[in-house]
């Protein structure tokens, strides 16, 4: 039995990989606002800093692996500088804060959740917030954050943290540490957040309109099931990169697999 940590563990795609990792014997301790083992705000410092001293208590042993699932989306009048807070920032503080737990594991995972909205959304722009986010500058990605839509900001958000995965997931740190770091891009999953961006006034009539080869939007027990496999030892070879679990909709809107210098520049 392994012992993994899940926050946004009490709906959508947290909720599906709390089940998964339980139903294969695992012990799981979820993260969340309400309605899991440890009820915590992660938009703050003070959500997250609390969020680690309980996981220190509940697991002084180490931890086999954490999967960051809390996030938010770009809904209207959503605020864009809340929405970095919580969709990078508390996801990265609770990896680093949880690292030496990660670390007396020997070979433990840390599986970030960004999207496909990286790739196929058109029209976002970093504008600093992606450098500010990989700097560990929380006030200076909210003020350039503030600045835009909160829905130009869910992709950025995203970014980062594939940007985090890509760039930290190889370190002597990480990887040379017994820790490997990846990503994985879900596109329209049915979950909660998604029935919500439907009733969206401005966005909504938007939600179905992303081409996908099945047909259908993705199950939360589909990404739980990838998530699970990269929490896996049968993972191991996999470090640093971030897997897009879509339907096709990639496939589809980006026909050419991605070049060298595609993997490297931010977008302007």
């Amino acid at each position: 039995m392994s012992t993994y940590v899940v926050s946004g563990a009490a709906s959508g795609i947290g909720a599906a990989t709390k089940d998964r990792l339980e139903h294969d014997g695992h012990r799981v301790i979820g993260v969340d606002l309400r309605g899991a083992e440890i009820e915590v705000d992660l938009s703050t410092a003070s959500g997250r800093a609390e969020a680690v001293r309980r996981v220190h208590e509940l697991a002084p042993e180490g931890i086999d692996g954490l999967v960051p699932c809390a996030g938010i989306a770009g809904y209207t009048g959503t605020d864009p500088a809340l929405l970095i807070s919580v969709n990078y920032f508390g996801a990265i503080s609770l990896v680093t804060g949880l690292k030496p737990l990660l670390e007396r594991s020997g070979a433990a995972s840390v599986v970030l959740i960004a999207s496909n909205s990286v790739t196929c959304q058109p029209g976002w722009a970093s504008d600093g917030v992606v450098e500010a986010c990989l700097a560990d500058d929380e006030d200076g990605a909210r003020t350039l954050a503030a600045t835009h839509e909160a829905v130009m900001m869910y992709p950025v958000s995203k970014y980062a943290l594939a940007s985090w995965a890509r760039r930290e997931g190889i370190r002597p740190e990480w990887a040379g540490a017994g820790i490997r770091v990846n990503a994985i891009a879900p596109g329209l999953i049915a979950t909660p957040m998604t029935d919500e961006l439907r009733k969206d006034p401005v966005f909504g009539p938007f939600a179905d309109l992303y081409p996908n080869a099945l047909g259908r939007p993705g199950r939360p027990e589909e990404i739980a099931a990838l998530i699970a496999f990269l929490l896996s030892k049968d993972a191991s070879l996999l470090v640093g990169t971030m897997i897009l679990a879509d339907g096709g909709t990639d496939a589809i809107l980006n026909t050419a697999p991605p070049r060298s210098n595609d993997l490297t520049t931010f977008p302007s």
